[in-house]
């Protein structure tokens, strides 16, 4: 998508710190922190939001979340952590890229579901 920040950062045309990457997606770190370590893993390929995603892309959500897992010691994530992903506008969804927040770094007592 030509005006879509994300996918300007997977292209190279916006620069951004990736704190990791592979061919389905990558990390940075949120620039509106939500929590004391507030990173984004953001699928290379556009979606929209998760309605966008046809089965065919299942295995992407599973590589990033099963990636994720793998990353707590280099990502500080070891006494736990949330993930979330906000979908659509009234879902808070500022960024209409799929992403998903991971959130860290202290005692997250905000809502719990």
């Amino acid at each position: 998508m030509a005006n879509c920040i994300f996918c300007k950062i997977a292209n190279g045309l916006v620069p951004a710190v990736k704190l990791y990457e592979d061919e389905h997606f990558f990390i940075i770190t949120d620039i509106a922190p939500k929590a004391a370590l507030h990173y984004l893993a953001i699928p290379k390929r556009h979606y929209a939001g998760l309605s966008d995603m046809q089965i065919a892309d299942a295995d992407i959500l599973g590589h990033i979340f099963s990636t994720i897992g793998t990353l707590q010691n280099h990502l500080k994530l070891q006494n736990g952590y949330r993930l979330i992903i906000n979908q659509g506008g009234d879902g808070g969804q500022a960024v209409f890229h799929l992403h998903i927040h991971i959130l860290a770094g202290q005692k997250l007592d905000f809502p719990h579901f």
